[in-house]
């Protein structure tokens, strides 16, 4: 084959992806396959057997490579790992105090009062333990919660390489307690990290300077150089441009707003933020042009661009995209120095090889993964559909950068679907517009103005202001497309044999696509050959065809009117392709792409079967409720509560977590959740509805439900004010108020807490919000589920003699299948006549890991097991899931073994 290095690197890989996600088994499985498709490739002679031979010890020793670094990424405390992991409350598992010692090996990072860096421990001292145990350089990740700003300047002035000594809380870091949910866990697994090492204050901190030549002492300078490159960018251009300019220039993007972020990322335009090849190909371009008009010789220069080409990555921050791009480059410039240089694929090919021999777990990093398949895509995929297009010299610009901007989104499509379950048409106009106006115009600027600033600052700043008008058209842009929610599109996680059966389909239909076209100039180069020699025949035979016409024994000449054509141009026209069928098969490939597309949108369309999903959001409510036809009704959205004290706004973080952000969307998205049909507030406090403005925001809401209360808090405020900008429709819940989610599907309302309003004087306001909360009740086929948000004692009375009244005239006593428990498990509700009345089957108690308020009550608990209910609690089974099936069986299942 003309490429033997891409079918070795592709064998390498699927060694190695065998060997990530399947037994044993199941890679000697994948290897006979291997060995069956090569053997195909040989009885064909499309490869030779040392080829062969080669494949398939690149699969063996990749798989082996896999499994041999899997055994080795294990701690050096084994047993104090494997007690922590057996903790039935993850977040609150066995705790250890230690004290150790190490290296810094990764830059230190100032956010708020948290300080992280990643740390090579030689030892460690356990609390309790005679001597320290060796750890000979595990990597530990350390977070230092800081007390007082100052801290700040100090733990920024920590470089990688220093000396450290401390002591705190080594722990295991979270794991997913979500169904779909990130699993930090096994992140920090695959960066070979398996401790949390937490400490409280810098004064546990010990540092002292390290060996001046070290690896990480020479990375922590190139830190330093970056640190004051940001300064300088920070300089340059405004406060809310600063940021997005560093990622842009320098990849530093810890600064870039976390908001502008979302929205460069609905509109898949988050790979400009990210150095790769394009920055690259740009510096090698700025750099040759210099060393040109030095008049260097062509090998003097190819050289010098080959050493700085390692340095340009340092400084760009050394993500996979950049590495791989700098790898590429360099292996390109080294085979044009010695006239050996191959295509596009072979240098690809290589620099995957080498990054996946130093780390195998480089496979699993989705940087990795969008980097090398976009580029292998462009490569192989721009020339057939650029041929596909007007030939135009005119346009040949335009017409190649849609050829890019296609094929870029086709080829990137399966893999963002994946991980980011989401997909903007805009996304195309948006990419093909601001990818080369921010690659040629703002990256270039803002390079130069960086670089003039150390040369002449006037120079320097004129640039910035030029690249700062270009930003604010980019931002206005960016957020006017990225508002037009209605056309973004939500896809549920498709399974990786559907991402792997799209790309395949992908190659086959460039393929296609390119030989059609060759067959169609060949075709149209014989035809015009064939043209040629009727002509020439018929120029010869002209003076016999004439006596024969006069004779009648023919009325047209040879190849005219209604003569038969020409049997040879018949057989040269089959033979080149031009067949219906030439046509037909791309269509069929395209086809065989739209159709699959349909089914990952929406792959539960024939599935009857509801899911009700208490999800575990911490202390707080979030429940996610699927009907028998695939409506979503959510209750509550989760939120994070802030105690911060005036004056102590520096402890605020860039990005801070919030459970509507970062757990509740990203969830709904992962299970395909299109649309919210009905959002059920059951009451106003924070820790129910602060995850709900990231759901209006990302998510369509068709209609609203609530208590019909106000509360002057900033959360219900900003909350009802964006549902009002979007104009969802707000209903005010009421007693025996019913909504039909579908056939099967019910929703009644059992208490709205009516005594709390009085309309006259509009909607009232109630601070404490606890005991006016939404209950309702939903029936889904004949099983019943119980809502309760954060009902108090009182309003359980009072619902109970009201109900008991209606129950004595219809003779009806409920017996319902589960109970939500009300607040938390607080002592303040959960009566024993609230469990007499209702009788329930099982309790799910939505409660944070280690909460402050001490829910569940111990009280509410033995009321619980006094009446033989069972009990499922989120802070130790993680998310809890009910479904029932058309035959009116419910099953249960937690995320966690605990639960």
């Amino acid at each position: 084959m003309r490429r033997p290095l891409v079918l070795f690197t592709v064998c390498w890989v699927l060694g190695s992806a065998a060997a990530a996600g399947l037994a044993v088994s199941g890679i000697v499985l994948a290897g006979g396959a291997l060995v069956v498709a090569l053997l195909a490739l040989l009885l064909r002679r499309r490869a030779s057997w040392p080829l062969a031979a080669a494949c398939l010890t690149a699969f063996g020793v990749a798989a082996g490579e896999r499994m041999w670094a899997d055994a080795h990424n294990a701690t050096a405390l084994p047993e104090l790992y494997a007690a922590a992991a057996a903790a039935v409350v993850p977040d609150a598992s066995t705790m250890y105090e230690v004290e150790a010692s190490g290296t810094i090996v990764s830059a230190v990072e100032v956010d708020g009062d948290r300080v992280q860096f990643v740390m090579t421990a030689e030892d460690v001292a356990v609390m309790g333990e005679q001597s320290p145990r060796v750890l000979g350089g595990e990597r530990l990740l350390v977070q230092v919660r800081l007390a007082a700003q100052p801290d700040q300047t100090v733990a920024a002035a920590w470089p990688r390489g220093d000396r450290v000594r401390l002591a705190g809380s080594l722990g295991l870091p979270a794991e997913a307690t979500n169904f779909g949910g990130f699993d930090y866990r096994r992140y920090l697994h695959s960066q070979r990290i398996h401790w949390l090492l937490k400490v409280k204050g810098i004064a546990a901190v010990e540092t002292g300077a390290g060996s001046r030549w070290s690896t990480e002492s020479l990375l922590g300078r190139i830190d330093s150089i970056r640190a004051w490159l940001g300064s300088r960018m920070d300089e340059l251009y405004p406060a809310e441009q600063s940021g997005y300019m560093k990622g842009l220039v320098l990849g530093i993007s810890e600064d870039l707003d976390p908001e502008r972020f979302r929205q460069f990322s609905q509109l898949g335009l988050t790979h400009i933020l990210a150095i790769s090849g394009l920055h690259v190909a740009v510096f090698l371009y700025v750099l040759g042009g210099m060393l040109r008009l030095l008049r260097m010789t062509r090998e003097r220069m190819l050289l010098i661009m080959i050493t700085a080409v390692p340095l340009y990555v340092l400084l760009a921050g050394g993500s996979p995209s950049v590495i791989r791009a700098g790898m590429m480059a360099m292996l390109g410039l080294a085979a044009a120095r010695m006239n050996k240089l191959k295509d596009g694929l072979h240098l690809l090919a290589a620099a995957a090889l080498i990054m996946l021999a130093w780390d195998p777990y480089m496979l699993g990093n989705v940087s990795f993964q969008l980097s090398f398949i976009v580029t292998a895509g462009l490569i192989i995929g721009v020339p057939p559909v650029r041929r596909w297009l007007p030939q135009s010299t005119r346009w040949k610009t335009l017409f190649d950068l849609v050829a890019v901007t296609i094929v870029a989104q086709a080829v990137s499509f399966p893999l963002t679907v994946f991980y980011f379950n989401g997909f903007h048409p805009l996304s195309l106009p948006a990419n093909f517009i601001l990818v080369p106006f921010i690659s040629f115009i703002v990256m270039p600027l803002g390079g130069a103005s960086l670089i003039l600033d150390s040369i002449w600052s006037p120079a320097a700043k004129l640039l910035a202001v030029a690249t700062s008008i270009a930003n604010e058209l980019t931002f206005g842009f960016v957020l006017k497309l990225s508002e037009i929610q209605s056309l973004q599109l939500i896809w549920a996680t498709p399974p990786v044999l559907w991402v792997v059966y799209m790309y395949m389909a992908l190659w086959l239909l460039f393929f296609l696509l390119g030989r059609s076209h060759r067959n169609g100039e060949e075709s149209r180069r014989m035809n015009q050959g064939d043209k040629e020699e009727a002509n020439d025949l018929s120029s010869i035979s002209s003076p016999l065809l004439h006596l024969s016409s006069q004779s009648g024994e023919m009325t047209a000449p040879l190849g005219q009117g209604a003569a038969s054509p020409n049997p040879l141009s018949m057989q040269r026209t089959w033979k080149a392709g031009n067949h219906p069928s030439s046509r037909v098969i791309p269509a069929i490939i395209a086809a065989a792409l739209i159709i699959p597309l349909l089914w990952a949108y929406k792959p539960d369309w024939q599935n009857t079967d509801a899911v009700i999903s208490i999800l575990d959001v911490g202390q707080g409510d979030a429940i996610l409720i699927r009907s028998v036809t695939g409506k979503h009704v959510l209750i509550d959205g989760g939120g994070t509560v802030m105690f911060r004290k005036p004056g102590e706004e520096w402890r605020n973080r860039r990005d801070p977590f919030e459970i509507g952000r970062h757990v509740v969307v990203p969830l709904l998205r992962k299970r395909g959740v299109h649309a919210i049909d009905l959002l059920v507030i059951s009451h106003l406090d924070s820790d129910h509805i602060k995850g709900l403005m990231a759901v209006l925001r990302d998510i369509p809401v068709k209609r609203i439900l609530w208590n019909g209360t106000m509360k002057t808090s900033d959360d219900a405020i900003g909350l009802f004010r964006e549902a009002i900008d979007r104009r969802i429709p707000l209903f005010e819940s009421s007693e025996e108020g019913s909504w039909m989610i579908d056939e099967h599907s019910r929703i009644e309302i059992a208490d709205s807490a009516e005594a709390a309003k009085d309309l006259s004087v509009g909607i009232p306001i109630v601070e404490e919000q606890n005991g006016h909360s939404v209950i309702m009740l939903l029936h889904i086929y004949n099983r019943s589920f119980l809502f309760t948000g954060d009902a108090d004692a009182r309003q359980e009375r009072a619902l109970v003699e009201r109900l008991a009244l209606k129950q004595t005239e219809r003779g009806l006593k409920p017996n319902i299948d589960v109970l939500k428990i009300a607040h938390h498990g607080s002592k303040t509700s959960t009566t024993q006549e609230w469990l007499d009345y209702w009788r329930p089957a099982m309790a799910v108690i939505s409660v944070g890991r280690g909460n402050i308020y001490g829910h569940p009550y111990p009280e509410v608990l033995r009321r619980l097991e006094q009446e033989y209910i069972q009990i499922l609690r989120t802070d130790r089974g993680g998310e809890v899931q009910f479904r029932v099936d058309s035959n009116n069986k419910l099953y249960v299942r937690t995320r966690l073994a605990g639960g």
